[in-house]
């Protein structure tokens, strides 16, 4: 079928635009003009969802206060809820980074908005003498305000997906912490052994460390609520009638369902990207840790003969194209990787907020990128060191038994009966022999008797000591 196209302009000039599509010629150009990332506003649904909530909202507000046309509201609200139901986001190509401070986007989601309501109202795309881009279904607005009120939408709801993955994940910890309650390992600090614990209570610390992340990122997901819908260009509310931005925020937290309040400075909140700053300091602190978490999980692990080995991961796929019978921890590396690519994500934005300017930060795009990027992949590397790895974790407690009975670190349980001194001088002596801290202390020098050392030395008193004197 041959393409059929249309004329559209703006201020610079006239271009052909492809007849099948609902983008118009702003758009155009940023296609044109941006190729940055490779990956549209198509690959964020969410963010296309929520410039439909912001485009319905100021439809529903401007059709109150007697703005615009009831027909032309009816028409904007019926286009952006496709929009909010997810159809059409093939229509938004416009590259995640791009300059003009989220303009491109902000057009993109009017040219669409206008010529599906063109559709509705019974006019062909890009008849904007009807239902124009700009003056209807950006009445009221900038995209100083549309943008960025758009994008805390989107990133709100982003996180609650972070949030249910990593709510599973400490799940998941949890429940190994109670698979593993009675396997006795070593304890160590500085990659040196220290003291007997169970591996119960070890995993069920990587529990407990994203149970405080889980709700830190809650408290700062609450940020995101505080909106300056209604500032327009630069906070001073040019072009919006008396009572927009309230009625505006009235109507985006009616059909969100979230509780979005208008900022009490919206000269400030238009400039303001602290609660990004914030949101994305949290988000790398949780890679750290599950970073962290990986670290552990490869050294007790690792072997297996020459190794910790006292857990087993999950034998996922061979490890060498030269060393037979290889197995590599590949899970926890991933996240590793992907940990490290949030790190550094995070120093983007705050790099990116410290170079807003005056009135506006032109780098909300790179933030907005960077951050929908760290949810995205530290959403899918939480699914996946759950499913691939943790859930398939083993004990090798014989083995985790067996290295705290030999090692050295036991006799630190003396020291409230022998003293310092004369652990160090049993320490330093089975050390140099290759005796057991037992042999030493109850066959040849009867420092204490059998009695004593299996009340010391139980499975529960080495988990859960209790002063011995």
């Amino acid at each position: 079928m041959k393409k059929t196209f249309r004329l559209e302009h703006d201020f610079l000039g006239e271009r052909k635009i492809d007849d099948s599509v609902y983008y118009g010629i702003q758009t155009l150009r940023a296609i044109e003009n941006f190729h940055i990332t490779g990956t549209p506003v198509s690959q964020e649904p969410l963010f296309i969802q929520a410039l439909g909530y912001v485009k319905k909202a100021a439809a529903m507000a401007n059709m109150q206060l007697g703005v615009i046309p009831a027909d032309v509201a009816q028409a904007i609200i019926y286009a952006s809820d496709r929009l909010i139901s997810g159809e059409l986001t093939d229509q938004f190509p416009t590259d995640m980074i791009q300059g003009g401070a989220g303009t491109s986007v902000n057009m993109n989601a009017n040219e669409v908005i206008a010529n599906i309501g063109l559709e509705y109202m019974g006019h062909p795309k890009g008849a904007y003498e009807y239902l124009h881009p700009n003056n209807h279904v950006n009445c009221s607005q900038s995209t100083n305000d549309a943008y960025p009120t758009a994008f805390r939408i989107a990133l709100y709801l982003k996180i609650n997906g972070m949030l249910r993955s990593l709510d599973l994940l400490q799940r998941s910890f949890g429940k190994k912490g109670k698979e593993f309650a009675n396997v006795l390992k070593m304890g160590r600090t500085q990659l040196q052994d220290a003291v007997p614990m169970s591996l119960g209570a070890e995993f069920n610390a990587f529990a407990t460390t994203l149970r405080e992340d889980i709700q830190r990122l809650r408290e700062m997901q609450a940020l995101l609520t505080e909106v300056n819908m209604g500032a327009t260009a630069i906070g001073t509310a040019i072009n919006a009638p008396e009572g927009y931005p309230q009625l505006v925020t009235q109507y985006l937290g009616e059909i969100t369902g979230l509780p979005i309040v208008l900022a009490t400075d919206l000269i400030e909140a238009t400039s303001d990207t602290g609660a990004y700053v914030l949101i994305s300091g949290m988000l790398k602190r949780t890679a750290v840790k599950i970073s962290k978490i990986c670290n552990d999980l490869r050294l007790l692990s690792s072997g297996p003969r020459v190794g910790l080995h006292e857990i087993n991961l999950p034998q996922l796929q061979p490890g060498s194209s030269i060393m037979p019978g290889k197995v590599n921890p590949v899970i926890p590396e991933v996240v590793n990787q992907t940990a490290y690519y949030v790190i550094g994500a995070d120093l983007t934005i705050t790099m990116a907020s410290e170079a807003g300017q005056l009135q506006l930060n032109v780098m909300e795009p790179v933030i907005a990128y960077s951050l929908f990027t760290m949810l995205t992949y530290m959403q899918r590397a939480c699914d996946t060191l759950r499913k691939k790895c943790v859930d398939g974790i083993t004990a090798n407690a014989e083995a985790s038994r067996e290295m705290v009975m030999n090692s050295i670190g036991i006799v630190t349980a003396l020291n409230p009966l022998l003293g310092y001194e004369t652990c160090a001088a049993i320490a330093k002596e089975a050390l140099n022999s290759g005796k057991s801290i037992h042999q030493i202390v109850v066959d040849e020098k009867a420092y204490i008797t059998q009695q004593q050392w299996d009340e010391i030395y139980s499975f529960e008193n080495m988990i859960h000591p209790h002063y011995v004197n």
